[in-house]
């Protein structure tokens, strides 16, 4: 009986082993070629979020915020239920993106001296400071690719992607593993981190008072980083697609649904020299994404809701998703960020009411704005490779097709 049970192995010929061999080197030289000249890489992306039609008649407030920029990008599903205790569930999102991209863009910017006290060591030590530089109530799950273009493998430069996820948001990598002639296959893949499965008890990084619960310690948020954050280290490639996105994405999609999106948007270049994806191409896949995972709630041919990961006609939710692509950084992304950087802390001193002689143009919705973005359709010296635009997401820089409170702009 013993002997029936017994799965053996196989032994592989001689000239099958040299085969695979052979593909395992056509494919490392396909990938070193990438780093002939140990270029720092890093993000250009688009977010776009929306809640769900049928959450937003219940009144609820989209409670996700979304980070895009160049060495971060980032989704954090808020607890929309803390309304019930008075408190605005897309408070702590918010803040905690924004504070770990300062941090971030501080650490992580190529050829930028940093203070050995300042040095950027890992996604957890990260997210462990933005936490306790945030003050905001409120409870959410975590996701974040950082590129990290300190990393070297003999002696070369070897970027990285460092992923954190706390809770059921997800990131899907996609490369073109057998050449750029070639479509988008997935390479990367997180897994949600829920509370005896159930979807609607993800693990969750919280910072409550005790109208929520009167046991609430603070060391237990910060034990949440240190021993329950997920953390991947991804080789980055030039020409990489990322995909974040919260729960109401990858409950309602199936991964292979989301391969398809981004396959027909981003059909096999000719041949040639790498050319960055244009910006508004990332903005539409981000958005057809939140659009198909909202299909799925509706009746479809036949009268049947369509099948989704947790069952027909999958939840009704906010929806939020990040698409990014890898590209090189150039020293034109450097003058860029720099003028960013300036503005945020003008626009940081400057608030309504907050200086006598500056009024304020107007408190309205935040627009996917171009103004910080490179023009990938001009080659020059400067931006031949380059591209991103400034989308410090967090509402104000992410496309919504909600009715979300805006920022105050300046005249």
């Amino acid at each position: 009986m013993a002997d029936m049970l017994r799965s053996p192995t196989f032994l592989v010929g001689t000239e099958k082993q040299r085969g695979i061999l052979d593909e395992f080197q056509r494919r490392d030289q396909h990938f070193a070629e990438e780093y002939q000249k140990n270029k720092p890489l890093c993000f250009s992306a688009r977010a776009y979020q929306k809640t769900h039609p049928g959450k937003m008649k219940n009144g609820h407030k989209d409670a996700d915020a979304t980070l895009a920029s160049p060495m971060l990008l980032g989704v954090a599903d808020g607890v929309s239920q803390l309304e019930e205790f008075g408190m605005d569930a897309s408070e702590l999102p918010n803040e905690l993106l924004r504070t770990c991209e300062e941090l971030g863009m501080s650490q992580l910017i190529p050829d930028r001296p940093v203070n050995p006290q300042d040095a950027y060591r890992g996604p957890v030590s990260l997210l462990k400071e933005a936490y306790e530089e945030t003050e905001s109530l409120g409870s959410t799950t975590v996701l974040l690719a950082i590129l990290d273009n300190s990393t070297k493998i003999h002696g070369k430069l070897h970027p990285m992607v460092a992923v954190l996820t706390i809770g059921d948001c997800e990131l899907l990598i996609l490369r073109r593993l057998h050449g750029r002639q070639h479509t988008l296959q997935a390479v990367f893949h997180t897994e949600m981190q829920r509370i005896d499965g159930h979807v609607q008890t993800p693990l969750q990084l919280a910072r409550v008072d005790e109208r929520v619960d009167p046991e609430f310690d603070v060391e237990l948020a910060l034990e949440v980083i240190e021993r329950g954050s997920a953390v991947h280290c991804v080789s980055a490639y030039e020409g990489d697609i990322i995909v974040l996105g919260s729960d109401g994405v990858f409950d309602n999609l199936f991964l292979d649904e989301v391969v398809d999106i981004c396959n027909e948007a981003l059909p096999p270049p000719k041949a040639g020299a790498f050319m960055p994806t244009q910006p508004a191409v990332l903005s539409q896949i981000a958005k057809r994404i939140v659009e198909e995972s909202h299909a799925k709630s509706m009746v479809g041919k036949g009268g049947y809701l369509p099948d989704t990961p947790i069952g027909r006609g999958g939840k009704m939710d906010d929806t939020s998703v990040v698409v990014g692509e890898v590209v090189e950084w150039t020293e034109h992304h450097s003058r860029v960020w720099a003028q960013v950087r300036r503005q945020r802390q003008w626009r940081s001193m400057v608030t309504c009411g907050g200086m006598e002689h500056i009024t304020c143009r107007s408190c309205q919705k935040a627009e996917d704005s171009d103004e910080h973005e490179l023009d990938l359709s001009k080659r020059g010296p400067d931006t031949r490779r380059g591209s991103w635009a400034d989308q410090s997401s967090l509402q104000a820089g992410s496309e919504s097709g909600d009715e979300e409170e805006g920022k105050c702009s300046i005249q």
